[in-house]
């Protein structure tokens, strides 16, 4: 099996430069990863070294504590969208959820859905800062809201992504949908058992190493 595919070229480090920037995107062509993940500042950037590829933009809302207001979301997905971005992976307000806001957190999701149209939207839970049952609740509101992907975590919290919480996502959310695992995945051992646990998409910043 090629697993170029399944991985999510990223690059969402505060310092990064725009020169590591186009480092990434070269290094995606050169494997023909599925996309680079970037933060919105380097979309425009990302999207002028891809273009002529079929290496998809993908970028981050709301990134990364999901506590922005939902206008603020939809507005910032709108601009990313518009300077060229075509996929967005979005997080959700975590606290809302705890609380059990459900309706708050998956009409979040749905006007992000709207406003991204045929293009890709995936959810981050943050699934260190969550227990199973909360974890399934907000795989239930994603599904729900139409969202393409429910993704494991941003990378900047307590924890990244765990075979157990892959699983239990891939279970709720049956066949229909993505299930994207970020965080701590650095080698191919980790690509390969993520992908056994229900993976179908990979956010590391080792994909060149892994492949």
């Amino acid at each position: 099996m090629k697993y170029n595919k399944f991985i999510d070229h990223t690059l969402l480090k505060q310092d990064a430069t725009p020169e590591q920037i186009i480092s990434l995107c070269n290094e995606a062509k050169q494997f023909d990863f599925m996309s680079v993940c970037v933060n919105p500042h380097y979309v425009p950037l990302a999207a002028e070294v891809l273009e002529g590829s079929d290496v998809k933009v993908c970028t981050v809302v709301g990134f990364p504590l999901g506590m922005n207001m939902t206008k603020t979301k939809i507005q910032e997905t709108q601009l990313c969208i518009a300077q060229g971005a075509t996929e967005i992976d979005m997080v959700i307000n975590v606290g809302m959820l705890k609380a059990g806001h459900d309706d708050y957190v998956e009409n979040e999701i749905r006007e992000l859905k709207s406003v991204c149209g045929n293009l890709i939207l995936k959810v981050i839970l943050e699934t260190c800062l969550l227990t199973d049952e909360e974890i399934v609740r907000a795989c239930i509101a994603s599904k729900n809201a139409g969202a393409d992907f429910v993704k494991t975590s941003t990378g900047f919290s307590s924890g990244g992504a765990t075979i157990h919480a892959v699983k239990l996502m891939r279970e709720t959310v049956g066949e229909t949908m993505g299930v994207k695992a970020s965080g701590g995945v650095r080698t191919h051992e980790d690509l390969i058992n993520m992908i056994e646990a229900g993976a179908s998409r990979i956010g590391t910043s080792s994909g060149a190493k892994i492949i």
